[in-house]
This record gives structure tokens, sequence and C-alpha cells, in this order.
């Protein structure tokens, strides 16, 4: 067992904190990855809270390690997980992105393959989210992907990737306007695989057709569009104006969508927000290049994630517990009121438990307020995480 795999957390223990999202004061204690208690406390939690730790639907690698690469190790694994959790994050979907579909399944198969040898890798990864390659190759709306690598998605395609995945969740992307791509949506529906819309000029009619085919969110809204857009027919109208149970994603670093854009679609779309932070393996890392696959990709002192010598954005750096301080303050809240937007809702996306109850698994983030407690330090948040297996949700 490697030394970021032994730091997990405490084996067990108990704490006294408060609720992030009700205030009560609760005494929790864990044992080997289950809660066994969470009760009302009279003791004082000081300005220490609790909450359910992060899920992150989208994330391309991190620490220094890019997820799209072929001779992608354990250890490498390892070390990404130890960062999202030293992040917040304890859970979420390994995001592989455009490229041949030959090279995608390969990849898709070794990276289960790791993932089975180790207890740590199980719990986090709970799942797979698969960007492309069915996905706009118009310019600006292909983003960082490759539009010589997409195509039309096809029958086969949806079934090779259930098969390659078994029973595990899968998130799948795709653009609805490509050929074939309602009825692809329809099958993976009817496979168990959950489908998003991204990087797509589709029309409101096609939008509204996907979704009575079963796609249930669009990815990274603001993003995978050109920088300028016709200010009346647009794909950030369409989106904003489908039906309130449609889920949106959106990256909330203060980079990829400005605050007046977030608040905005907030008001608009409500409890149907879930945030990722689309991370790469600059994510937790320092300035320089790093890797996107194929791509070596540039990233500043100012977190931002572009192609060497140019302005497009091309991923992001962001560290989960970062895009919950940066949404609030974004939002004009409390951390503790945007806390779900990285928690809850995601997990409940994919019916993914994320409650703090007795029985439950034992992840939960443990946050220290400092001298500014609508903004404590990301460096003081504490993950607590299971090491169990997580069961899969499809059958």
């Amino acid at each position: 067992m490697s030394r970021a795999e032994q730091d997990a957390g405490p084996a067990q223990g108990e704490i006294v904190a408060r609720h992030h999202a009700t205030g009560e004061s609760l005494r929790v204690a864990w044992r080997d990855g289950v809660l066994t208690s969470v009760e009302a406390a009279t003791a004082s939690p000081g300005g220490r809270w609790i909450a359910p730790a992060l899920v992150d639907l989208q994330v391309n690698g991190f620490a220094g390690v890019d997820f799209q690469q072929d001779a992608l190790t354990l250890d490498q694994l390892v070390t990404a997980v130890a960062g999202l959790r030293a992040a917040g994050c304890a859970r979420f979907l390994l995001t592989l992105v455009t490229d041949g579909w030959p090279q995608l399944m390969g990849r898709l198969r070794a990276i289960r393959r790791l993932r089975e040898n180790s207890a740590m890798l199980q719990s986090a990864i709970v799942g797979w989210h698969v960007e492309g390659p069915f996905l706009s190759p118009l310019t600006g709306f292909c983003g960082a992907h490759d539009p010589k690598c997409m195509c039309d998605p096809t029958s086969d395609h949806i079934r090779e990737l259930r098969e390659v995945t078994g029973a595990d969740l899968v998130l799948l992307t795709l653009a609805p306007e490509r050929h074939g791509a309602l009825n692809a949506i329809e099958l993976a529906s009817s496979l168990g695989i959950q489908v998003s819309l991204g990087h797509t000029d589709a029309s409101t009619d096609i939008l509204l057709r996907a979704i009575r085919a079963g796609a249930i969110a669009f990815t990274h809204l603001g993003n995978g569009c050109p920088r300028e857009l016709d200010r009346h027919g647009n794909i950030l109208w369409r989106v904003l104006d489908l039906p309130p149970h449609f889920h949106v994603s959106l990256i909330p670093d203060g980079i990829h969508v400005p605050p007046e854009f977030l608040r905005v679609v907030h008001r608009l779309r409500g409890a149907s927000i879930f945030h990722v932070s689309d991370a790469m393996a600059a994510a937790g890392a320092p300035p320089g290049r790093h890797p996107l696959g194929r791509l070596e990709l540039e990233v500043g002192a100012d977190q931002i994630v572009r192609f060497p010598g140019g302005t497009q954005f091309a991923g992001s750096a962001l560290r989960p517990i970062e895009g919950v301080f940066r949404a609030a303050t974004m939002l004009q809240c409390g951390w503790q009121n945007a806390w779900k937007y990285f928690s809850e809702i995601p997990a409940r996306l994919l019916l993914l438990p994320c409650e703090l109850r007795a029985g439950a698994a034992a992840n939960f983030c443990v946050i220290e307020e400092g001298e500014d407690p609508l903004s404590p330090d990301p460096s003081k948040v504490v993950t607590v995480s299971a090491r169990a297996p997580t069961l899969s949700r499809w059958r």
C-alpha cells in the first residue's frame, strides 16, 4: 500500500462540528470508513463545520497527473486521488476527452484494471465521464478537443462503452446535432449510461428532442462555445430556456464564466445547477506547462490554462475546494450555501449517497473558520474519505 493510500484519513474518530446546511451542532463518529453515529451535540463546536465531501463529475487530471495518457500508472492515479482528497473531493468521475475511439476504449480498460488493485481508487473513482468524440467540430464549439478525432455516434459505440465499463456509472457528453446522436442518447439511456449535452450549437428543437430521448444535463455552460456569439440566437439562451428539471454544470473559478453570468444562471436554474472543476493535470500543481492528452498547455500564476502563446482557454486548474469558496464570493453568499452545488446536487444527479447519517460511508470535510468566516482557508479543510469500495449504481 502506498503512503498516499495509508493517509486516506484516520480509521476511526469522533468530532463535534456544526452542520453546513442547518447550523445544528452534531457529534459525528466513524470507524473503518463508516459513520457509526450522527447525533445532536450539546458541546460547542466553535468555528468548526462539517459537510459531505465534494463530488466532482468532471476531472481530466490532477496534481501533475494527466488521465489521458496511455501509460498511466497505479501510483500516478493514487497521487491524483490524494491531491483531490486534499482539495475536499472524495469522489469523482474520471474524465477522458476526445481521441480516436479505439484509443479511448483502450485507456478506459487500462484504468479500470488499475482501479481494481486499490480500495482507495475504487472508493474515489465512482465512474467515468467520456467527453467526446461525438462533439461539434465547429470553431469555438470544439474547444480544446481535436476536430480530426470527432465522429458521429453509432449503436456500436454505445454498446462497446457499456461493455467496457461493465456496471459502472458513466456520463457521456455529446453534441445532439450530430448524425445519429438522438438514437445514441436513447440507446445509452436504456443501457444505464447518463448523457450530458455539450460542445454543441444545437437548435432548441434538437435540445428538447435530446431531453426527451434521455439527456439529463448540459456540460460546463458558457464554455465549449465561441467567445463571440449572436446576441439573440445562441446556445446560452437556448439552454437557459430549457425545462427546469434539466441540469446544467458550471466551472466556478471566476475565469471560465464571469460572476454576473454565474449569478444569472443560478437565479434562472436554481437547484438544477451543479459545479465541476474540469480540472486537468495543472490543478494542484505549480504553474508551467502540463499535458492534456496530445496537447501541451501553459498555466500561469493566474491559474488560467491556455494554449502556449495564445489566449484561448484550454482546461482548468481549479481545485474543487477553491471552487466552493470562489462560487460563494461570486454568488455573494456564505460558503455554506454554495457547498451543495459541488456535493449534494451532483451526487443526487447520479444517485450517489451523499448525506451525514449513521451507516453511510465516512466521506466528509471538516472546515475550520479562520479570521474570515465567509471564506475559510482552503488549506485548513480536512477531508475524511472511506476506503471501502463503492458499489455500482447501475443494474
